[in-house]
């Protein structure tokens, strides 16, 4: 088994031979100065590095450390570092936590407590580089949709079978949802992906500019009609028409839709002949059509028409880690984009992120994660760059907990499904009857 690596930087000839002796389990390089460091940090790629900010050539300061340290970060930035200091140099040591540290000890060293803190480095490192293995390996179901929970998968699986129809696709969700993206997909998997796809929101224009905007206008239909001009039905022959909001289309265009659904003919405002416009349509929305509809505000037969098939895209907070890996995404698109020092999120930002309930979904992930690469000072992003409360636990289960919290549920299941009776129960779930006994003590369940 191959041994932990650690990188010692200290100059003191004594605490380096302790050093050694307290990490005698550990593939260990020392080095004294800053030239030295940067070298073994090269060759030997350690995950944690211990470092004394007192180095020379002054060591009476700390400036050659913490330029080690910016340099150690700038070579190596998922290194964990940790800084060891005397207790004078307190506020120094707090100040390189600030520029990426991952810790601080204060000497005099005592050899447990400072394994301890490097064996939680090492820990999270590790943990870290299967985060980041996971994240690269999670590929874009769906182009434009990052998802890794069975809910989201589920979806993209059906949108792969409904792309290839001509069928009139009705997508559901809250707004932030992602419902563009997926008509996009949709678009783009279908035989009309050489062809236009085209976007309308129906509660962004005006009623009354809405009908020229669908429909187009002969010259002079009304005031400023200078002009024929085609409407996005026409632009979109051939190729795809996605409409958004869809429940905020008003009643009177409600009618002219369905007709163009049915017989797939348009006629211009202010115009008498028909138009053959062969295009498919996408809908979206927000709303409870089937509570317009009994409120009188949405025709029936139009829902019947747009709702061919219909996909329900569940919120980011139903869809469990996913606002991590958008999240992660998301901050390597903005880091680029605004050319950002911001290297990852803090463990306690990835909590944040995964136990918030996310009210706007995808679309207010995408503004807090923007705003937090350009506003952040350090080189990891915290809850509050991200404007969430950091929250009291780590945010995550433990593996322990989701499996004592399956086996009660499936005792209690069993128990229900037997009448109570304990061997039945064992039966059922593969164990024997003491194994039965010992869960229901465990778990405080009744017989």
């Amino acid at each position: 088994m191959n041994k932990r690596k650690l990188l010692i930087v200290e100059d003191d000839p004594g605490l380096q031979k302790q050093l050694k002796w307290s990490f005698e389990n550990y593939e260990i390089e020392v080095a004294g100065d800053r030239a030295s460091a940067m070298e073994a940090l090269r060759r030997l790629e350690p995950p944690v590095v211990t470092l004394d900010l007192g180095l020379p050539p002054d060591p009476a300061n700390a400036s050659e450390g913490l330029m080690t340290l910016s340099e150690i970060l700038r070579v190596a930035p998922t290194t964990k570092v940790i800084i060891v200091t005397g207790n004078d140099d307190r506020d120094v040591a707090v100040k390189a936590v600030g520029q990426g540290a991952y810790d601080f000890y204060e000497k005099p060293i005592d050899p447990d407590v400072l394994s301890l803190i490097v064996e939680r480095a090492h820990r999270l490192h590790e943990l870290e580089a299967e985060n980041r293995r996971l994240a690269a390996s999670v590929r874009e179901p769906l182009s434009g949709v990052i998802a890794g929970s069975t809910q989201m998968l589920e979806v993209c699986r059906r949108i792969e079978k409904i792309a290839p129809t001509d069928t009139t696709v009705l997508l559901l969700g809250e707004s932030g949802t992602g419902k563009e993206v997926l008509a996009r997909a949709i678009h783009e998997l279908s035989a009309r992906r050489d062809r236009r796809f085209i976007a309308i929101n129906c509660a962004a224009i005006p009623e009354t500019l809405l009908e020229s905007e669908l429909f187009g206008y002969e010259k002079g239909a009304f005031t400023g009609a200078a002009k024929q001009t085609k409407g996005k039905l026409e632009y979109a022959d051939g190729g795809t028409l996605f409409l958004d909001e869809m429940g905020d289309l008003p009643t009177p265009l409600q009618a002219k839709l369905l007709r163009f659904l049915q017989e797939r003919v348009i006629e211009r405002v202010g115009g008498r002949e028909e138009i053959a416009v062969e295009t498919r349509v996408i809908c979206a929305t927000h709303k409870n059509i089937k509570a317009q509809i009994q409120q009188g505000q949405f025709r029936e037969d139009l829902y019947y028409r747009i709702s061919e098939l219909t996909v329900s895209i569940p919120p980011l907070r139903e869809r469990p880690g996913d606002s991590i890996l958008i999240a992660r995404v998301l901050l390597n698109k903005f880091r680029q984009a605004n050319n950002a020092q911001v290297r990852d999120f803090s463990p306690a930002s990835l909590a944040a992120i995964e136990t918030y309930e996310w009210p706007g979904n995808v679309r207010e992930l995408e503004n807090r994660v923007k705003r937090a690469v350009i506003m952040a000072d350090g080189p990891v992003i915290e809850p509050f760059d991200l404007e969430l409360d950091a929250p009291e636990t780590n945010g995550f289960r433990t593996l322990r907990e989701i499996r004592e919290e399956a086996e009660a549920a499936a005792i209690q299941q069993a128990l229900a499904a037997s009448s109570g009776q304990v061997g039945k129960a064992a039966e059922m779930l593969g164990v024997s009857r003491p194994t039965v006994y010992h869960l229901m003590k465990k778990y405080n369940i009744l017989g």
